[in-house]
């Protein structure tokens, strides 16, 4: 059981719409123009369908479509990864506006069309009365047999790109050979020229301060010894002072407490004093005149300057510039060693030929067995003693896919040439065959739910009631729904839908009808012989439906 219950409210020509489905086969079916295919139309866009504000009923502002789904224990991690809360069921909902603004939730959590699109690839499974027309496209049938073998192509996109990129490097080093070569020179010529200079990363600051220091050195000299002899001068020092108001205070002390705390900070100012004293006799022992050292410091100091004025850079960031440089050419030398390039291109093409050759022997040996698979089917489509074959040749290019063109080939009958699917010039034998990929195919996949439209057009009699036994098989493994025009076909299902449209005050509203016991007779019998039932399309109805229900399958 997969699809539980799907509700609508305002979608194309239905106003409000509440369905509960259930396991096994169910058909839907209707006079033409009914809306038959209007359920499947809601759930390809509720999951993930482009926004179209054209599926909003007339005269109204918004569509909303809900369903219910069983959650495959399979969709676990996936939902975890993406924050939906895990429940019992999967509730999906899509709102979409005039302005074409579209929201979409899962089990409350909002939802992007991306996701939408994700998850509906593992719920449901839709082949469209036209399935043929892929089967015409390289790419579609590629991915067909893929599936059928089992045969995964993932490990070769990233060899493919590999290849191409060093293919890309190759074929740009040996186009711009020349232009490589110039632009290596002018590279190798600055950095030569920078390197003369050797700029350290911190070195322009450092540069700066010595070169203060120095050319202001004399007067750094006088401001220490004048400040040396305030503080150490016999009489006037502001050592001697502080030594004296500091001892004025101990001897009274005595009398008033507030003079001891007075002396300790005098004291304190006094060492503190003391202390500088030292350092500025020091400063002087160490400190000289060097009046070479300052011309190197003015020669190495206009190198920078020059150089930074050349480059239009800033001083400081001579460096970092060097660098740059040194880390483009060698971008460059590596662009420029063909030999290097072309090595890694050989390796990287044997890699990926390695790879896509093994993908090629996945091929070779599934495209008989699916060939067989569908032939199979076919024999009981109308199609006895017709062939399907697949046909796998070399591509032109290699590809992100493989090395192989892959296409199918049908005779439809016995002692016919096998040509190309899109060539077939019956449209009932296209059907036919479509269908016949359709079931052989909707055995592969996990979805849950297989749903058919209107495959069967262009089949009628016993080839019909064929396909409703197909899908009557398909549904004891799987919830399978189809619309149909057979009555054939809906003979066999287990659960029958009915969509009828309906017109009043000038608004028209498709609506959706279970069909039970007499009711599901005369739909019928309506399929079999038009509007006008007779006692014999009433007995035939009847005799169509007992003879081909199997034991009742419970909801």
């Amino acid at each position: 059981m997969a699809l539980k219950r799907i509700a609508l409210r305002d979608f194309v020509i239905v106003d409000v719409l509440d369905l509960d489905l259930h396991k096994g086969f169910t058909v839907l079916t209707g006079e033409t123009g009914a809306g038959k295919s209007i359920l499947i139309d809601a759930l390809q866009m509720l999951l993930g369908g482009r926004a179209d504000a054209g599926v909003i009923r007339e005269g109204t502002e918004r569509t909303d479509i809900c369903a219910e789904f069983d959650c495959p224990p399979s969709l676990s991690a996936w939902l975890d990864e993406a924050g939906i809360p895990q429940e019992e069921s999967l509730l999906l909902r899509r709102t979409i506006d005039r302005q074409g603004k579209s929201r979409a939730w899962m089990n409350g959590v909002p939802a992007t069309a991306t996701q939408m699109r994700t998850l509906g690839a593992h719920l449901l499974d839709i082949h469209g009365q036209h399935a043929w027309q892929s089967l015409t496209r390289q790419e579609a049938v590629r991915s067909l047999l893929d599936a059928y073998g089992g045969i995964s192509t993932a490990a070769l996109e990233p060899l493919w790109t590999r290849w191409r990129d060093d293919r890309k490097a190759v074929a740009q080093a040996e186009a711009a050979r020349h232009t490589l070569q110039q632009e290596r020179e002018r590279l190798q010529w600055q950095i030569s020229e920078v390197e003369t200079l050797g700029p350290a990363s911190s070195e322009w600051e450092e540069l700066n301060t010595q070169h203060s220091r120095l050319s202001h050195a004399q007067a750094l000299l006088d401001s220490a010894q004048t400040a040396l002899s305030a503080l150490e001068d016999e009489e006037s020092g502001a050592q001697t002072q502080l030594s004296r108001a500091c001892h004025l205070l101990q001897e009274q002390q005595t009398l008033d407490p507030e003079f001891k705390a007075m002396g300790e900070v005098l004291q304190s100012c006094m060492d503190q004093a003391a202390d500088v004293a030292h350092s500025l006799q020091s400063y002087l022992r160490h400190t000289e005149l060097d009046p070479e050292r300052l011309e190197q410091l003015d020669s190495r100091l206009s190198l920078w300057i020059s150089l930074s004025r050349k480059y239009k850079r800033a001083p400081s960031e001579l460096p970092a510039l060097l660098e740059g440089w040194k880390a483009e050419l060698s971008k460059l030398e590596t662009a420029a060693d063909l030999e290097a390039l072309n090595a890694a291109e050989q390796a990287s093409g044997t890699a990926y030929r390695k790879a896509a050759q093994g993908v090629s022997r996945q091929r070779t040996t599934a495209a008989p067995q699916l060939a067989q698979s569908i032939t199979q089917a076919m024999q009981g489509l109308g199609m006895v003693g017709g062939r399907f074959e697949v046909l796998l040749e070399p591509t032109p290019e290699p590809g992100i896919q493989g090395l192989d063109s892959v296409s199918f080939l049908v005779a439809g009958h016995p002692g016919a040439t096998p040509r190309p699917v899109g060539k077939v010039a019956s449209g009932g034998e296209l059907s036919r065959i479509s269908l016949a990929i359709s079931v052989t195919t909707s055995q592969l996949g996990e979805a849950p739910t297989l749903i058919f439209d209107e495959v069967d057009s262009g089949v009628g009699g016993s080839v019909a009631e064929t396909v409703g036994r197909l899908m009557q098989q398909l549904g004891r493994d799987r919830q399978v729904l189809a619309v149909t025009h057979l009555p054939q076909v809906a003979a066999c299902a287990d659960h029958h839908l009915i969509v009828a449209k309906t017109s009043q005050d000038q608004h028209t509203t498709s609506q959706v009808a279970v069909a039970k016991g007499e009711k599901r007779v005369i739909e019928m019998a309506r399929m079999l012989g038009g509007e006008r039932q007779s006692k014999a399309t009433m007995a035939h109805a009847r005799e169509m439906l007992s003879s081909n229900q199997p034991a009742q399958i419970k909801a």
